[in-house]
């Protein structure tokens, strides 16, 4: 008898963004957001307007075929389907006094559908998508105002959508806002002009706007199940030389900061130590202190992609400039396509570290290969993909994450990103995919945009089907 690792109620499901499938990007009274402006993601500066070649424009047209790719994640079981709400199909420049009502009801109609197969939905508030206006006029999170405008934001949706959305994150990889301030933080400054104070003034707005969101969200329904999200980075020390540990520590302590402010409420000790030597002095609002300490959030979700590997002295080694994180090359990994190394065994890692930090719910909400894929015609003479190495890639995964459950780890769900191919976010690519359905949609934008199951598909299905245990056959 195989063994039952996953505990009953495991929400598996699949995720993605707005901004990077819905397409419509001016329909329906939709505002700007900065994606709108970056037609190769974070690898060139934002354009002054949207342009033809900004894939993410027409994305994969969720907007007008959610319906379709909805049936086909309820035919591979999902429990669950993480989305993002774009904020201006709400407030198309973000700084208006009423909501946009086409926008509300494009996401009631895309929950009722999910809800319809008894999918429940995880909404990301705010997934690198700040209105355009914002980032023009305020220079985005570096400005304090923006808090109250998120308030206005998240009170709306947490009002409109309070019976059909239980499970909701603030900010999507809220500490990427360090390595790509304008995309996450709709920070307009651009990145070598910005100080650290600068940056972590505008990390200390989000995080006051994400403890907001928190105590607003329960006051409207004590229900509702609020999680920050962080991108994981775990790092190795290049040698077991001390000072190599450390600056492996120092890196992860980079990261540590957004979720020990989330689920501790306040800045920790090394935190103090770092602003203080770099003489950055975070101003408080009054009632700042308060808000973050009391309205802690109720889970941990987090992206896992890649590890990183430091030392004291890295200039000595190779880099790991393919690793979007950077660090160095670690000769015991392979790497994607993209550059990206791979490390099943560092999930398992990274689920051990948050559950033992914290004793708080986890939540894997990104994992996943972009890749090449090629359309071929299968056994059935359907078009498919023959995607072995991204089953191979999940399965390694999710072994490792079985191996972490039964560590002790208390681990909600686990959803892949890009369940249906749509536009990465680095390089605004979608030749680079990840789903378990194809979109004929080429990185020229040429393409009929229709969906083709992939071999990972069916297999995915069965993984979900058997609560985990066909991983071990």
């Amino acid at each position: 008898m195989t063994e039952t690792v996953f505990p009953e109620g495991f929400l598996w499901g699949g995720a993605t963004a707005a901004n990077q499938y819905e397409g419509a990007y001016n329909e329906d009274g939709k505002g700007l957001s900065v994606q709108d402006v970056m037609p190769n993601g974070i690898t060139t500066p934002p354009t002054e307007e949207p342009t033809e070649d900004n894939l993410k424009l027409v994305g994969i047209d969720f907007y007008h075929r959610y319906k379709e790719d909805i049936k086909l994640f309820a035919e591979m079981g999902f429990k669950t389907y993480r989305t993002s709400i774009a904020w201006s199909r709400i407030f198309p420049k973000g700084d208006e006094t009423e909501p946009n009502e086409a926008g509300l009801a494009f996401y009631d109609a895309v929950f009722d559908e999910c809800l319809k197969y008894g999918i429940e939905p995880l909404v990301t508030l705010s997934h690198y998508e700040t209105p355009l206006h914002l980032s023009r006029e305020y220079n985005g999170w570096a400005s304090r105002d923006l808090i109250g405008f998120y308030e206005r934001y998240v009170t709306t949706v947490f009002n409109r959508y309070k019976d059909k959305v239980k499970y909701w994150l603030t900010f999507n990889e809220i500490n990427s806002v360090l390595h790509a301030p304008f995309m996450s933080g709709g920070i307009s400054t651009p990145k070598e002009e910005l100080s650290e104070q600068d940056l972590y003034q505008a990390v200390h707005h989000e995080l006051v706007a994400s403890a907001s969101a928190t105590k607003i969200a329960h006051e409207i329904n004590p229900d509702f199940q609020i999680g920050c999200m962080v991108l994981a980075m775990p790092a190795y020390a290049m040698t077991p030389k001390p000072e190599d540990v450390l600056a492996a520590r120092h890196f992860e302590n980079n990261n540590y900061l957004f979720s020990d402010i989330h689920v501790r409420g306040e800045y920790p000790g090394y935190a103090k130590r770092f602003f203080k030597e770099k003489i950055i002095n975070i101003e408080f609002a009054e009632g700042d202190a308060e808000l973050l300490k009391e309205n802690t959030v109720d889970f941990i979700s987090f992206s896992y992609y890649m590890s990183a590997v430091m030392a004291e002295n890295p200039e000595e080694y190779n880099s790991g400039e393919g690793n979007i994180i950077g660090g160095i090359n670690n000769p015991h990994l392979e790497s994607s396509e993209w550059g990206w190394q791979i490390d099943p065994v560092g999930l398992r890692i990274v689920l051990n570290d948050f559950w033992n930090r914290y004793q708080k719910p986890l939540f894997i909400v990104e994992n996943g290969l972009g890749a090449k894929d090629e359309l071929v015609e299968g056994a059935d003479g359907e078009l498919t993909v023959e995607d072995d190495y991204r089953i191979n890639y999940l399965k390694q995964h999710l072994q490792q994450v079985g191996e972490a459950v039964k560590d002790g780890v208390d681990l909600m769900g686990y959803t892949t990103w890009g369940c249906i191919d749509l536009v990465s976010a680095s390089t605004a690519q979608l030749s680079k995919r990840y789903g378990f359905i194809y979109v004929d949609r080429n990185d020229d934008g040429s393409g009929t945009l229709n969906r083709y199951k992939k071999k990972s598909f069916d297999w995915y299905k069965e993984v979900i089907s058997t609560n985990g245990e066909s991983l071990y056959k």
